[in-house]
């Protein structure tokens, strides 16, 4: 009962952020998840990869009910989600057997590098200078291809580089993260999908996982996640925003250290 308790507040939190900023939740999903399942007493060699796996799973939902919240208030592009989800979709199923192919603690020092690095990025409020314009359609599919794979072995929804890529595009920051939760759905299908493979009877699987797939986690934070996604998305459009940046950046920081000083 009081692990079905953590992951509902895991997802309400993780809907939120995803609202809020287009993140999909996974930069919080997977480390709680992490952290979780070491406590279960999980193997190292396979915990990282479920709490990737799961984190995919559940950005599925999530992401499904930020993107309506944003297209009816005009957020989403959906010509660039066009030509940037083929490339996704490509990208995602690669990420997902590229991290197949780490270890457990090599797969969590990436991790914790890259979430140190967000921190640094949304602390600073780091972002391209827009008035580019839309690139040529190879470039918007070989950047969704980039996007697709980091997002996988990481286990997010793509926002925290598919917003900066959008903005470099020229696109105001309230339709670059409405575009960015719609990209998160492909994302987290086909990286779902290629944990589901890549761990598919693995001989150190707990009970109910599937693949890289941990099924009470993913129903606990799915319960809560999408209520909180739609209000998230709600709020993205009153709240401040730099504010709320930098206070997440420094819950990032903790996280990141504490991934690579394990």
């Amino acid at each position: 009962m009081t692990l079905f308790l953590i992951y509902l507040l895991l997802g309400a939190g993780a809907g939120l952020l995803a609202g809020l900023f287009g993140i999909g939740g996974g930069l919080v999903i997977v480390p709680v998840l992490i952290l979780t399942f070491q406590a279960l007493g999980f193997p190292l060699e396979i915990l990282v990869h479920l709490a990737v796996g799961t984190s995919l799973a559940t950005i599925i939902p999530t992401s499904i009910s930020s993107t309506l919240t944003h297209h009816r208030k005009g957020g989403v592009n959906w010509h660039w989600f066009r030509l940037i989800a083929p490339g996704i979709v490509l990208g995602a199923l690669l990420g997902a057997w590229t991290a197949s192919l780490l270890s457990g603690l090599a797969l969590q020092n990436i991790i914790g590098t890259f979430v140190l690095l967000v921190a640094v990025q949304m602390a600073f409020n780091l972002k391209p200078a827009p008035g580019r314009g839309q690139p040529p359609t190879p470039v918007m599919a070989a950047a969704g291809g980039l996007i697709g794979w980091a997002s996988a072995i990481f286990g997010i929804g793509g926002g925290t580089l598919s917003v900066p890529f959008l903005t470099w595009c020229n696109a105001v920051m309230r339709q670059a993260v409405g575009t960015s939760a719609a990209l998160g759905f492909p994302i987290a299908v086909f990286g779902a999908l290629g944990n589901l493979w890549a761990g598919w009877q693995h001989p150190e699987l707990p009970d109910w996982a599937t693949g890289y797939i941990y099924w009470p986690a993913f129903v606990g934070i799915v319960l809560a996640s999408v209520p909180f996604a739609r209000l998230g998305a709600k709020l993205a459009h009153f709240l401040p925003e730099l504010l709320l940046k930098r206070l997440f950046a420094l819950l990032l920081l903790l996280v990141g250290l504490r991934f690579l000083l394990t």
